[in-house]
């Protein structure tokens, strides 16, 4: 079950009517004006909600004759919140594609040519270009102060404040004289 159909659904059942309307469908199919004369309502109206519960997946409707009958759908009934609960959020991609977008524009107005032309000031923009950085060095491998410097500086002129920097970050690793690629 997506999230948009578990939204549906949440929202169609929030409607005392609607909910009226499911309890008495556990019983058995009915049409529209037994519903109405049970509910104390006018049949217009259990049209119109019968609608909503079509389009969140809860009810289906077939014709017999000149009546219009309605059952409910177990197996939307029968998931549990659970299985709501557990599906992917759609908006988890949308998010994911902006920050995306986001680390490439960072990455385009502050690298040149495989230079950092600028530290930012900003913190995330900071990170991000650290990250980039820190792609320089293989993971798990010790790197000597001198070793690290010369990488950095073929990347900025200023590899003190950077070197500083991603070990405050915890990109970076500082034994003594030895550092370490931790991200």
């Amino acid at each position: 079950m997506t999230q948009e159909n578990a939204l549906k659904i949440f929202k169609s059942l929030a409607d005392t009517s609607r909910l009226r309307i499911v309890q008495s469908l556990t019983k058995g199919e009915m049409y529209t004006e037994l519903l109405a004369e049970r509910l104390g309502i006018t049949p217009s109206t259990v049209s119109f909600h019968m609608k909503k519960l079509e389009d969140a997946g809860l009810v289906i409707s077939r014709k017999e004759q000149y009546y219009t009958v309605y059952s409910l759908n177990r197996d939307v009934l029968e998931s549990s919140l659970f299985d709501v609960a557990a599906a992917a959020p759609e908006q988890i991609d949308e998010q994911q594609k902006r920050e995306a977008e986001y680390r490439q524009k960072v990455i385009d107005s502050f690298f040149e040519y495989g230079k950092l032309k600028a530290i930012p000031v900003q913190r995330k923009k900071k990170l991000i270009c650290y990250e980039v950085i820190a792609e320089s060095f293989t993971p798990g491998k010790v790197y000597t102060e001198q070793e690290l410097n010369d990488i950095i500086a073929q990347i900025h002129e200023d590899y003190c404040t950077i070197r500083r920097d991603m070990i405050g970050e915890g990109i970076l690793r500082r034994d003594g004289s030895e550092y370490v690629r931790m991200k």
